[in-house]
């Protein structure tokens, strides 16, 4: 299967060419800097505590193609574990029954989705 060509990390400045939105080094800055100013401090201990860790590891081992895409018709790898109803709204957090793989483009359509949805900006 043909690989996408390389773009330039989205981090201002960065010369970085990369296949995803950003270099390894500014993934790692961009999603710290999420983390401090976006999620509340039990979302952020959740997201970094050993069970979810393992429980989204083993899910994306399991289920490693993104639903939505899948859908249709398209093979596309899945890089996220997304909760089908989210936490904040009642979903169960270690439910597998609760959890879909879906890829980065798909997760980011449905939080965007999401926050029009049930209003749960933050900022």
């Amino acid at each position: 299967m043909p690989y996408k060509p390389l773009k330039p990390c989205r981090y201002p400045g960065c010369p970085e060419l990369t296949s995803e939105s950003y270099c390894p080094k500014h993934k790692k800055l961009v999603n710290a800097e999420y983390d401090a100013r976006l999620r509340d401090k039990g979302a952020r201990e959740f997201y970094r505590s050993k069970t979810w860790q393992r429980l989204r590891q083993n899910y994306l081992i399991d289920n490693p193609f993104c639903v939505c895409c899948f859908e249709k018709g398209k093979l596309v790898r899945a890089t996220v574990v997304d909760h089908v109803v989210p936490i904040r709204r009642g979903g169960s957090a270690l439910d597998e029954n609760n959890l879909q793989a879906l890829c980065a483009s798909c997760h980011g359509a449905k939080s965007i989705r999401e926050v029009s949805r049930y209003g749960l900006v933050n900022y």
